[in-house]
């Protein structure tokens, strides 16, 4: 539905939602073995929210008149008609994926579970264009994403105005940007990638030291009420990283391409806890006490994978 999926022959398709659990279930027990409480937001293949796209479908339909479209069409015909944007269908799907159940995410983060940080993990990809028939690319890239760089015409939004104004008081991006730099350079370090560079565009800002870290205003990153870093790793479509995908999970390592390397899934998953080790280490700053976690467990106890 969301359109982050694409098959080649007869391999198992590609899923970004699979893949990231995967690593989120790689990932929990390191933390923990270190000290932290790791709770999932996500932790099956369904949805967080109880709402469907039907329960958008009348809402779906008054958005498009709003929008001058008098007579919406209810359905896609065409999976490749421009139009099918003004359907209620695709509408109501927006509504119930992109909305309800990121909203319904967030209200779990901020009023159940109260993490000290939240992980959100991700694979990135290039366009592709037919799933059935995608197109594969030689890029491979890494980056990850804070929250900022508001834009004008969001800024009229009042709800986007007081989530960022909470966000800028609560003083979350002190922590969250060198969090997110000491993440990046383990990840870059881990992986080899070099850092994604967005088209010229000022709906990003590069921040921090590192080079791969970006600011961005996505509801995920707004919403939560803590610090969030947001993790865009490898090209799924790319030859490399799609190679490294149908070779699944396993220890050790493995000649992929003519090359050892450990599973994607497992670099990502060191990758990210050596970096968040980096981090709470030095924050620390070395200090003991008698109730204090190993020095190299992370400080915070909560850590929620998104």
């Amino acid at each position: 539905m969301e359109e982050r999926w694409f098959r080649v022959g007869d391999s198992k398709p590609v899923q970004e939602g699979d893949l990231t659990l995967r690593v989120a279930r790689l990932l929990a027990p390191k933390l923990r073995e270190l000290g932290a409480k790791v709770s999932f937001v996500r932790n099956k293949d369904e949805p967080v929210t109880v709402r469907r796209p039907d329960d958008f479908r009348e809402l779906a339909r008054k958005i498009l008149i709003k929008n001058g479209v008098p007579q919406p069409r209810a359905d896609i015909l065409d999976a490749n008609d421009p139009a099918k944007e003004q359907t209620i269908r695709w509408q109501s799907e927006i509504l119930f994926y992109r909305y309800s159940e990121i909203r319904r995410r967030a209200a779990r983060v901020n009023f159940k579970l109260h993490p000290d940080l939240v992980l959100c993990l991700h694979f990135n990809a290039e366009g592709w264009g037919d799933p059935n028939s995608p197109i594969l690319t030689d890029t491979n890239h890494l980056h990850l994403l804070v929250n900022g760089s508001y834009l004008p015409a969001e800024l009229e939004l009042d709800d986007e105005r007081f989530e960022m104004i909470r966000r800028l008081l609560s003083r979350v991006y002190d922590e969250e940007l060198p969090l997110a730099d000491t993440i990046a350079s383990t990840m870059a370090r881990e992986t080899g990638l070099p850092p994604y560079e967005y088209p010229t565009t000022n709906t990003t800002t590069k921040v921090g030291t590192s080079g791969y870290v970006y600011a961005r205003n996505l509801l995920a990153t707004r919403l939560y009420r803590c610090p969030v870093v947001y993790c865009e790793p490898y090209v799924m479509n790319g030859r490399d990283a799609f190679a490294r995908i149908e070779a699944g999970d396993y220890d050790g390592t493995r000649t992929v391409n003519g090359v050892e390397r450990k599973s994607i899934f497992r670099e990502y998953a060191d990758s990210v806890a050596e970096g968040v080790v980096d981090y709470y280490s030095k924050a620390r700053g070395g200090s003991r006490s008698p109730n204090a976690m190993s020095r190299t467990a992370p400080s915070a106890n909560r850590l929620e994978t998104h």
